[in-house]
């Protein structure tokens, strides 16, 4: 009886020892990953940001399949200086974020708080701004918010002309709107070759704001009527994805919600919505009812846009805040 049993214990051993390999190859990975989630999210942020615009998307935190994307997307892996360079004149009137001091510069900034704060709580990385109706201000919001975002410790923001109707965002940057997103969703152009970035004009009587060096843009481009089929093709979210690990921030204008449908198909693949109301004029019904077009969406909040009597924070107790 002893005999069976030392058999059978050996028998179990040598069992044991070829096993052994196969599960050591299969836990290896499994342990890699456990410790990249059980990072905090500082930490995790930091690797991905040392990286960014230099490695390849796999190694930058993504896939082999973001990596692939990006390969037939139009140029392989991500890398900022690949991106064509076009000369910007942006209308400076239209982009208050870019001032030292003042109301408005103020307002944007307690904005980029608030995001901030909330991503102490949850990912959140892509952000949707829209509008119940047209003519509320979700561009100006939009150009503004990316602009201070990317003035933040020079953090790199990706801006999307998401509106492929009425895309207006090229003209408060003063730059081509063509190729854009449509063309790109569309299947006729590649991610890089809808990306752009601001090539800095030299003129000493008025320097180029730098924050607008940190900003790449992808222009609306021109989806007219197509513009609902494409705003619901699986390549956006593709595109966030693939993006996503060379950004801090993307932030995406978008159609008004409720004469389209256009903002709802586009947040299915964003972290988060921003809806814009327009002091005076924007309608009560009409923001619960964006609010609920949205409902499928993390709603962040509102922002009410075009208030006559902003805060004076400059005579606050003599505070005016000149650093970002």
């Amino acid at each position: 009886m002893s005999r069976i049993y030392e058999a059978l214990q050996k028998a179990e051993s040598e069992r044991a020892l070829e096993r052994a390999p196969e599960q050591s190859e299969r836990e290896e990975p499994i342990e890699s990953a456990r410790t990249f989630s059980g990072m905090d999210r500082p930490a995790a942020v930091a690797a991905v940001a040392e990286v960014e615009f230099e490695t390849p998307l796999a190694s930058a935190g993504g896939t082999v399949e973001d990596a692939s994307f990006a390969a037939k997307a139009g140029g392989g892996a991500l890398h900022l200086e690949a991106v064509a360079k076009r000369p910007w004149s942006p209308s400076l009137a239209q982009l208050p974020s870019l001032l030292e001091r003042g109301p408005a510069v103020e307002q944007f900034r307690s904005l980029r708080s608030r995001f901030f704060e909330l991503r102490d709580i949850r990912p959140l990385k892509t952000i949707l701004v829209t509008s119940g109706m047209p003519q509320e201000g979700k561009s100006f919001v939009s150009a503004n918010l990316a602009l201070s975002l990317a003035r933040h410790k020079n953090s790199k923001v990706l801006l999307i002309d998401g509106d492929m109707r009425r895309f207006t965002l090229h003209q408060i940057l003063g730059c081509e709107s063509q190729p854009g997103l449509a063309e790109y969703l569309g299947g006729r152009a590649g991610m890089l070759d809808v990306m752009q970035r601001a090539e800095p004009a030299v003129d000493a009587n008025n320097p180029f704001p730098a924050a607008l060096t940190n900003v790449t843009f992808i222009p609306g481009g021109n989806g007219g009527d197509r513009a609902a089929d494409l705003s619901g093709s699986p390549r956006f979210g593709e595109l966030i994805k693939a993006a996503a690990p060379y950004f801090d921030w993307i932030v995406v204008d978008s159609s008004p919600v409720i004469p389209v449908s256009d903002a709802v198909n586009l947040a299915r693949a964003c972290d988060g919505v921003l809806l814009v109301a327009r002091g005076g004029v924007t309608k009560f019904p009409d923001a619960q009812r964006a609010q609920s077009e949205l409902k499928a969406s993390n709603v962040l909040g509102f922002v009410l846009n075009a208030v006559h009597e902003a805060p004076k924070v400059g005579d606050y107790y003599g505070y005016s805040a000149s650093q970002d």
